[in-house]
């Protein structure tokens, strides 16, 4: 069985501001066989940083991800989410997602049907990559 990478994603709503708007985005890298998902867990942490870890039938809020097909239970135990939380900010709610890039199982595939094996891998943060990308352009326009 080839798994494509398998990665986490924490996202943030200072305030506890979390109204679900993202739901259909998810669902449409979901529908398009771009990501399948493993884990999805909700946490608010609030003044004192004490978490609240709920399930997406938990909260009105929450519930527009009922629709989106995935597993989500079970990947991440309490420790696991406490770790990837842990730079949460007080007062604030978060997603926490455990997806598989399925666009990239193809080629995980062939890299290990060829002997290849992956050394090293990581996101570049998006404000870094924009950075760059503004500076190659105003290079190129000189």
């Amino acid at each position: 069985m080839t798994i494509g990478p398998v990665e986490f994603i924490l996202i943030a709503f200072p305030g506890n501001n979390f109204n679900g708007e993202i739901a259909p985005a998810l669902a449409d890298l979901v529908d398009s066989n771009t990501v399948r998902i493993i884990d999805l867990v909700f946490v608010k942490k609030d003044a004192e940083g004490d978490l609240l870890i709920f399930e997406f039938d938990d909260q009105e809020e929450t519930s527009a991800f009922a629709a989106i097909d995935g597993d989500a239970d079970g990947f991440m135990n309490d420790e696991d989410i406490a770790l990837a939380v842990a730079t949460m900010p007080l007062e604030s709610a978060a997603l926490l997602i455990v997806w598989e890039d399925l666009w990239a199982a193809t080629f995980a595939e062939a890299v290990l049907a060829s002997g290849g094996v992956v050394l090293a891998g990581e996101r570049i943060p998006h404000d870094i990559v924009l950075e760059v990308i503004e500076a190659l352009e105003q290079g190129d326009a000189q």
